[in-house]
């Protein structure tokens, strides 16, 4: 395709109006590669890696060119090559996407020690003392991002099947992340107290496996294959009416197990099976028709919200959360400028290509803010940091939240003040 009409929505075209830094710019290097008219390079892979995977171009694409894919297989190929490859770099993917993405329960017995390094007061001290100075440079520049771990995961918060209130009309099976069950529990569980409200009996298995999205989008495909066999092994999609994601993210990469496993062939009807009952929350609800909560005490509040690139542009999920919004009461819905435009967090890209990221998060802050909303809600985790984090920097702290724990919140208020 050579229209352009995607150039206007790509955050680092706009950053530097460069073609190359482009959908249609890196297409055409894929392009060049695949046809054999161009060596692949460390300059094609720094180009791949500069690329956020915001998808914001699928969106705008009229010929609905499927650059999510294209962009999975070119880092694919960056990996294989080992364009990018240091000692340092090998290292860190060794220990994360290859250690402990891979395993559930170091995933959290890592997650505990975090906690428990930040719940003693050392993390602060150390930041006080300036010990972080003492850091590798990529460490210390990373330390600041660190999230606040849960005291409990979501495993502790939710039964393992919660029964539905007022009689079971659905049997749904929830899935609770990886950086979500640390991060944010308290959204898995709000998800699942949301979900029986709506006449649904909520299956939440014990101590999920990673679903894959982190390797599939960083060209880590065989290892994002092997988690998807994983999931599939564990999980009997044909039990469940839908599969639960609240992560934006995850289920970005969730939705597409049929593509992931369609040449193998033990594994093909079952992950399509997985690819059609897949749900975002927001786009459950909505679809099984969710009861709007009561409660005319409810004081009236400003709510913008920021849209997950990956919900958005990789779902098409847009609609259904400001349904859910608009539904909660004493709230007044209002837009803010650019809410379908990238943070900057996009996966680990702050990590990877924190000065981008860190404008991207400053323009998204000072949009954020000037809609003057005192409640800011989006569905995924890597946003929710991003976005925190900018607040602070800007000394500014609207509170940031996923709109299912608004709901859930409202439902317990109706509750609490219901009559005996």
């Amino acid at each position: 395709m050579h229209c352009g009409m995607c150039l206007p929505d790509c955050p680092t075209y706009n950053e530097t109006g460069r073609e190359r830094n482009s959908p249609r710019g890196r297409i055409a290097l894929m392009r060049g590669i695949a046809d054999g008219e161009l060596e692949a390079s460390r300059e094609f892979a720094g180009e791949m890696s500069y690329c956020l995977g915001c998808l914001a171009c699928t969106s705008a694409c009229p010929a609905g060119v499927d650059y999510a894919h294209l962009l999975e297989s070119a880092r694919a190929e960056v990996e294989d090559r080992g364009l990018l490859d240091t000692p340092w770099r090998r290292a860190v993917r060794a220990v994360t996407i290859h250690g402990l993405f891979l395993r559930p329960r170091l995933l959290r017995a890592a997650g505990r020690m975090l906690r428990l390094w930040q719940a003693s007061g050392m993390q602060s001290a150390s930041r006080r003392l300036g010990l972080v100075r003492l850091l590798p440079r990529p460490l210390r520049e990373a330390e600041p991002l660190t999230p606040e771990i849960q005291a409990r995961f979501s495993d502790e918060r939710i039964e393992e099947i919660t029964p539905a209130r007022g009689g079971r009309r659905h049997r749904v099976l929830l899935l609770t992340g990886c950086v979500q069950d640390l991060v944010f529990s308290d959204v898995n569980q709000a998800t699942a107290e949301v979900l029986a409200e709506n006449g649904c009996e909520v299956v939440t298995p014990r101590t999920q496996d990673c679903c894959g999205s982190l390797h599939a989008h960083n060209g880590e495909i065989e290892a994002a294959k092997r988690l998807a066999r994983r999931q599939l092994d564990a999980i009997d999609p044909e039990s469940y009416d839908a599969i639960i994601s609240n992560a934006g993210g995850c289920g970005s990469h969730l939705r597409h197990y049929d593509r992931l496993l369609a040449e193998e062939p033990q594994y093909r009807e079952r992950a399509a099976a997985w690819s059609r009952r897949l749900r975002d929350i927001h786009e459950w609800l909505v679809e099984i028709g969710f009861r709007a909560p009561l409660d005319p005490a409810a004081a009236v509040r400003r709510v913008t919200y920021h849209e997950s690139c990956h919900l958005c542009h990789g779902q098409g999920v847009s609609r259904q959360p400001r349904e859910l919004l608009g539904a909660l009461p004493g709230v007044e819905l209002v837009e803010s400028a650019d809410a379908t435009t990238c943070c900057g967090s996009a996966g680990i890209y702050n990590l990877t290509q924190p000065e981008t990221a860190t404008r991207l998060q400053q323009r998204k802050v000072g949009h954020l803010l000037d809609s003057g909303a005192e409640v800011i809600a989006t569905a995924n985790p890597g946003c929710h940091l991003q976005i925190g984090n900018g607040l602070r920097e800007a000394g500014r702290q609207p509170r940031v939240v996923h709109p299912v724990v608004l709901l859930a919140e409202a439902y317990r208020r109706e509750r609490e003040r219901a009559p005996e």
